[in-house]
Parts: C-alpha cells; structure tokens; sequence
C-alpha cells in the first residue's frame, strides 16, 4: 500500500519518504496536564481562575508517580519527537511558595524526560488555582504585594526554564499566561494593562539568558469569571513582544470561533524570529476539547510546513478532558497533531504557490481537491511503523491499561 502511495504522491511532484524523515524531526511539546485535569502538585487544587476542567472519568493521576506512570505509558503510544510541557505548579516536594521555587524542585521531571528519551522541557507560571489571586488578577493587581509575588513567580520560572535548557542542551520556552480580567463592564481599561506592561518589564529585566529560555505571552479573549475584558489580550500582547523581541504564542482557542489561528501564524512569521502555538480544539468556547483530525488543524500545519517554518514555529498542545480516559485523550490528539504536518508534508506546496501567484484560481482548487484523496492513511502507516509505533490497534493498549491501573484508583 505505501509503495502504492509512494508513486501516486510522486505524480503530483511530492517526495513521500522526505516528508516522512521530515516529520521524525519537528518535535511537539506535550502538556502534563491533561494527566490530573490540572490539578498540580503543589496544592492548588482543582483548576480555577478563568478555567475549567469537566467529566469525572475514573483513573485520575493523584500524584507525581501515577502522572509519572500515565505519562509513559501514552507517550509510548505517540511517534516522533516529543518534549514535556510543564506547570509551575507540578513542582515536585516543594515546601514553599510559587515565588520561590527552584530548580531542584523540577529535577525529578529532567530525571524523568531524560528516561524515556523527550527532547526537552518547556514551562509555564502558574497564575491561577492560588491564594493569591486576588479578585482574579495577578501581574495586573493593584494590590502592589500580589502583582510583586506573581512577577517573582514568573522570575523564578525563567531560571527553571534555563536550567531545563541547560540539562537537555536545547532552549526552553516559558510561556505566561494570566487569568486577569472582570466579569461585567470595566470602569478602566488601561490601568490594568499599565499594571501588566510593569510586571511583565520587570520580569524582563531579571537578567535570564534569552539564548536558553523563550519567552512567550498568551492572549485570550474571554474566560470564565472574565467575560466582558481581559488585560492581557491580543492586541496587547502582539504590542508588547514586538516591541520587547519576545515570542507571541497563539492558542487557537482563545480568540472568536471565526477568527483562525492558521491565518495567524504566517502574520507573525513576518516579523518574529519565533512563533509559539499551543493547539486545543475549542467547542463554542475555550473548552479545551481534545485536538482532532479536522480542518484548522490541517491549516495549522501547513501554514508551519510551506513556509519552511519547522524551526521557527514551536508546537506545543493544551486541552484537559476529563469526561474520557485520559491517556486515550493525549494519545488522540497527539497523534492528530503529527498526522497534520504529515498531511501539510506530503501537499505540492511549491505548485500550490505557484498556481496562485500566476493567478491560476481555476487549476489551484482542482487541484486541492484531487489531493484530498490521495491514499495519505498509507503514508501515515508507514510512518507509524518506522516509528516502531502502535498502529490502528493502540487502543487495545489503553484498554488494559485501563483495567489493570485506572480502576484500581479510588476516585479524588
């Protein structure tokens, strides 16, 4: 069947095996969270702050060796090159306080990363499920003591995120995201974001090693809790990483269901070094659904992969269903995710371009629809199995160890 593939690919000027070592190489940074429905570590407790997790499946990870063991077991089941996303809040034995965390309290997860072979750590603060967020804000709080515990958090969250680059040789990006915002009609709208562009200058002053942690900021439109204004929106935040030469990070769930994150990237490509995506799949809202096989997803990675922009855009997932077996969730949309830069691999990219400058509209559209069903389940086979990864038959997998583990934990 692929040698089948090989040659009707071939017909439209298309390399199959090119895109196949290609796909080997484009890592994607796979979040923690998805494993305890965001609970953390530390204490935080159930998701908050403008987020919800819903469902109640049994076999929820309680602590660090169960999330541990989860982890292993579904990224055994995912090809490629993977890397760990991170939570602030997954620190590890920490008896102190988000704002003075350190890396030991991360060396656990390295130990772990290096076992089972990822190619890095990235990170995140985390500004929510917290004490100290006060009226549902952070780096944008008036009260001066909470915006200064939470720009020392993300302080101590850029040293962790040098230390993960240190250890595994390669950068680590470090997103902030912040749940800061109000329910109904704000009386001021700039202040707030004042207060924001502030922490966010000191947090950049810090001193950190730009060659080693990735500085990224993520906007959203809306939350729970935060309906009618965000501080940090995208507007924002475009603003403030071009003029301070950090990263945008783009998650296609936190902007107006018509407004396309696909559309987004090559915008930024033209003026940033690095792009930054967190993939999700929203449902009306940012409701963080699991990542499947459908049409933004496909424009996704091909904005990535015809723009030659493997290296530049850094693909990392965040979605948390916890109405399903976890594992399943973070192996589906995993998978999805790879399987969507092997579909944007194996498009004529070069012809494509071409027709539509020439202004061949015509040809252009025929064209994209006779590569619709072109056998790419062959090419994605053969993939899977150089990879030495489960096939069509993984679920089987997850199955028993459903039975096995998940339903012998008691439900939290």
């Amino acid at each position: 069947m692929y040698e089948y593939a090989k040659k009707a690919y071939t017909e439209y000027g298309v390399d199959a095996e090119a895109a196949i070592e290609k796909l080997k190489e484009i890592p994607v940074s796979i979040h923690c969270w998805q494993g305890d429905d965001v609970v953390g570590l530390d204490g935080g407790g159930a998701a908050s702050g403008g987020i919800q997790t819903t469902g109640n499946y049994f076999g929820r990870a309680r602590n660090f060796e169960e999330l541990k063991a989860d982890i292993q077991k579904a990224f055994s089941l995912i090809p490629g090159k993977k890397r760990l996303n991170l939570h602030a809040s997954y620190a590890v034995g920490a008896e102190v306080d988000r704002d003075r965390y350190e890396p030991k309290h991360f060396a656990p997860w390295v130990e772990f990363a290096k076992e089972i072979g990822l190619d890095g750590i990235d990170f995140n603060p985390t500004m929510f499920s917290h004490k100290n967020v006060k009226d549902g804000l952070t780096l944008s709080s008036p009260d001066e003591a909470i915006r200064k515990f939470w720009v020392r958090h993300c302080i101590a969250c850029l040293h962790i995120s040098e230390y993960f680059a240190d250890e595994f040789q390669k950068p680590s990006l470090m997103n902030i995201w912040i749940p800061d915002g109000l329910k109904d009609v704000p009386a001021d709208r700039l202040t707030p974001r004042l207060r924001l562009k502030e922490s966010l200058d000191e947090i950049l002053a810090c001193g950190y090693d730009r060659e080693k942690a990735i500085v990224a900021v993520e906007s959203k439109v809306f939350g729970i809790g935060v309906e009618s204004y965000t501080v940090g929106s995208n507007e924002f935040y475009q603003n403030y990483a071009a003029k301070n030469n950090i990263c945008c990070l783009l998650d296609n769930g936190h902007y107006h269901p018509q407004e396309y994150v696909s559309d987004k990237i090559p915008s930024l490509l033209a003026f940033y070094d690095k792009v930054a995506l967190h993939v999700t799949r929203g449902v009306r809202w940012d409701s963080d659904h699991v990542v499947l096989f459908e049409d933004e997803l496909k424009e996704i990675a091909k904005e990535v992969v015809r723009n030659d922009a493997t290296d530049k855009v850094l693909i990392g997932l965040d979605y948390f269903d916890a109405s399903i077996n976890r594992l399943a969730a973070w192996i589906v949309g995993a998978r999805n995710m790879q399987k969507a830069l092997l579909w944007a691999l194996l498009q004529p990219n070069a012809k494509l371009k071409a027709l539509q400058n020439e202004g061949n509209f015509t040809e252009l559209m025929v064209l994209q629809e006779e590569l619709k069903t072109l056998p790419f389940d062959a090419a994605w086979a053969e993939y899977l199995k150089r990879q030495k990864a489960a096939g069509a038959d993984w679920f089987n997998q997850v199955k028993e160890y459903e039975n096995k583990i998940l339903k012998n934990r008691k439900r939290v």
